[in-house]
């Protein structure tokens, strides 16, 4: 078997999205929590990995490289293992353009998928929280989980929105590669680069974000992580839920349905369909 062809891929595409547009909810549900449990897992990996690096300016860049080699693993397994993920997920948008399935079935997977990616991503960051490896390096891997928890709430929507766009089209093109090799070396490799790029980029994943943003939270409650995460008292107050949603996971998810939706499906609809 030979490497799909961009068009080819498109089929591909088309043809797997019509069997996720069908799936029953319990498998929808379950496949979707394992998804979120693998995107999460990849999430504090990377964090563990990076946390130090992170810390300081001049290593800030090798750190977010770090992060972004150890993401990549949360995409691989949600592929090669199995599972639903919201973002990729975007794609069947192609499907209904195609008239192979309808937008009610398209928007009906998307909700299954979002609330299945929530619960699994958020039992990971309880997990964390309970095990106690918010402690490692002295505390400082739970103050940096606060650091970056309270950047995230704190972007602008149009911030968010934009930094969503760019994100999942780069998390698209990862699982459109995907489809397109024919072995699990390439899948791999197909894979590892565009995600490698935009958690490099620091680009913004809204179900990454139902464990950042959650197990931030969480953690801001432990003074020690509080303190030594150098954030101010008036960031601390604001990474709470309601900016956890407002601020963050509606712009962020908003922009990942364009960024999948517009420049990924519907692009390439356009050049090998439409057109």
């Amino acid at each position: 078997m030979k490497p799909l062809k961009p068009a080819e891929i498109l089929d591909a595409s088309i043809e797997t999205s019509v069997t996720k547009a069908g799936g029953s909810f319990g498998k929808l549900f379950v496949l979707s929590f394992l998804a979120g449990a693998f995107i999460a897992f990849a999430a504090e990996g990377s964090n563990m990995a990076a946390f130090n690096l992170l810390a300081s300016p001049d290593t800030y860049g090798i750190g977010k490289l770090i992060a972004g080699i150890v993401f990549g693993t949360g995409l691989m397994l949600v592929v090669l293992c199995g599972g639903e993920l919201f973002t990729g997920n975007t794609l069947i948008i192609a499907a209904a353009a195609d008239k192979k399935v309808t937008v009610m079935k398209m928007l009906r997977n998307w909700l299954i998928v979002y609330a299945g990616n929530f619960t699994g991503a958020f039992f990971i960051a309880g997990l964390m929280n309970y095990s106690g490896l918010f402690s490692s390096g002295a505390g400082m891997l739970g103050a940096m989980t606060v650091k970056i928890a309270a950047g995230k709430v704190g972007f602008s929507f149009g911030q968010a929105f934009v930094l969503g766009i760019m994100c999942n089209w780069l998390v698209c093109l990862a699982v459109w590669l995907s489809f397109g090799a024919d072995t699990m070396a390439g899948k791999i490799l197909g894979i590892f680069f565009p995600i490698s790029l935009f958690v490099t980029s620091g680009f913004e994943h809204s179900i990454a974000n139902m464990y950042y943003i959650p197990a931030g939270i969480i953690a801001k409650a432990n003074e020690t992580f509080a303190a030594l995460s150098g954030v101010s008292a008036e960031a601390l107050v604001n990474l709470n839920w309601t900016s956890f949603f407002t601020a963050n996971l509606i712009p962020v998810t908003l922009g990942n349905i364009v960024g999948g939706c517009v420049f990924v499906a519907m692009a390439y609809f356009y050049a090998y369909k439409k057109a």
